[in-house]
């Protein structure tokens, strides 16, 4: 078998960049080792939030009174939220079943390995082995979850994301170590549903990477929703040999041992690159990244790489804009290279956080003269009406040119408002720009508006 183009993993980065080369004339195909939509639609982005709606439903149910409604005694159900969640993930994936037979992509089952430059041999669950030929190769096998050396997963009560989707029962306790994306809708998830979590981050705010004003805002949210938040601490070691798993939390002040029956990992990933030929086929590698170009050529002819295993942020939208442009260019088009400083992060606890660009300490260590506006929830309408006053916006604006340099959310549905800065922001829009674009009432994205025009001193309603 012969094709135009082989791409090996199937995730949000590999099928997408199948669908476009398909969409350009190539012949396709995608290799797979288990579930079409890999990660980010059967463990991660999807059924994580399905989860995180049940949720969501059930503190709704808990503030019904707040409404002015009476219902009755509320329980969570664990098995069936899980299973709810194993359903959307496995809808999603028929759903790139059916992609793949819409753009006539041929799908191979089993694992990837580059033998030779446009050679792929891919190994069946049953051993057997059969190669397929193409003159370009995509890598996009993703990662998984890390795991530290004093933090080793059982899979049973030190786990990563993946286990935390399936438990057999909800657990009493947990603690949640590290506080990117993952661990925070973790630990937003379970104490929402009545589990004991401890957070423990080991540098001095929770979502590290947000700007300082939202992480510190979000922290005094979830300790007041229940969530014991240590940061500025490290886990030095689990002992799983009892009923009760006891962490030693190494913190500012001294040592301290938490019990808990379940340990969550959720400190980073770890690249998928063993077994596919790289050192065999001469293909560079630094830091556990694969090296690209621009448009995602390595440094071998015909082979490229995609997705978590290159530099860049590892997540799922990342991932197809990047399939995108590279199969646009080996079809001959003439793609912009991504921008990297103008990618959405999201992170779906509730009040949900959205950033995009420059944190304010980021802007002026780069050199930029800033304008600050802001512009909390408790003053929207909207947000008001819809009891979801926690939280607010931040532009960051260059001072001299009206630049936006970043956008920082916290509130209720705010990765859903994001968009609309990135968007502008790829325009080359100014903060005037948003001040005079009308935005409709009442909603939530009045917030934007609003911030924007407080950094020039013209807020209305603040």
């Amino acid at each position: 078998m012969n094709y135009d183009l082989i791409v090996i993993g199937s995730g949000p980065g590999g099928y997408v960049a199948a669908i476009r080369a398909s969409q350009l004339g190539l012949k396709t195909a995608i290799v797979e080792k288990e579930s079409l939509g890999g990660v980010c639609l059967n463990w991660g982005c999807i059924p994580t939030k399905a989860l995180l709606k049940s949720a969501e439903v059930f503190e709704y149910i808990n503030h019904a009174a707040d409404y002015g409604i009476k219902v009755g005694d509320s329980e969570i159900d664990f098995e069936s939220m899980i299973k709810r969640s194993r359903t959307v993930a496995d809808g999603m994936s028929k759903g790139v079943q059916f992609l793949m037979k819409k753009n006539k992509i041929d799908v191979i089952t089993g694992i990837g390995k580059i033998k030779a430059k446009g050679v792929v041999a891919v190994t069946a669950g049953n051993g057997t082995v059969q190669e397929v030929t193409a003159n370009h190769i995509i890598l996009a096998t993703g990662a998984r979850s890390r795991e530290l050396p004093n933090l080793p997963q059982d899979k049973r009560k030190v786990i990563g994301y993946r286990e935390a989707m399936i438990l057999p029962k909800k657990p009493a306790s947990m603690v949640v170590v590290g506080s990117g994306a993952i661990g925070i809708e973790f630990a937003y998830l379970y104490n929402a549903i009545g589990t004991k979590v401890t957070v423990v981050e080991f540098l001095d705010n929770i979502v590290p990477l947000e700007d300082e004003d939202i992480s510190k805002q979000l922290a005094r949210i979830l300790k007041k929703q229940g969530l014991n938040i240590m940061t500025s601490s490290n886990v030095e070691s689990v002992d799983t040999s009892g009923d009760l798993c006891k962490v030693t939390v190494k913190t500012a002040t001294g040592t301290e041992v938490i019990e808990a029956e379940i340990v969550l990992s959720a400190v980073g990933i770890s690249t998928n690159l063993e077994g596919l030929g790289l050192e065999e086929n001469g293909i560079q590698t630094e830091k556990g990244k694969v090296l690209v170009d621009d448009f995602y050529r390595t440094n071998v002819e015909g082979i490229y790489a995609i997705g978590d295993i290159v530099k860049g942020q590892a997540l799922a939208h990342v991932a197809s804009a990047e399939g995108i442009i590279c199969v646009e260019k080996i079809a001959g088009q003439k793609p912009e290279p991504l921008n990297y400083n103008n990618i959405p992060g999201c992170t779906y606890c509730s009040p949900e956080v959205a950033s995009v660009g420059y944190t304010e300490k980021a802007a002026k260590a780069a050199g930029y003269e800033v304008k600050i506006g802001k512009f909390p929830f408790s003053a929207s309408g909207k947000a008001s009406a819809a009891g979801a006053k926690d939280g607010f916006v931040k532009l960051i604006f260059d001072a001299k040119y009206g630049e936006i340099l970043g956008a920082h959310m916290l509130g209720h549905n705010v990765t859903e408002m994001l968009a609309e800065i990135v968007t502008a922001r790829k325009l080359e829009s100014t903060g005037h720009d948003i001040v005079r674009s009308v935005h409709p009432h009442p909603t939530m994205s009045e917030a934007v508006m609003e911030a924007a025009a407080d950094a020039y001193g013209e807020c209305i309603h603040l």
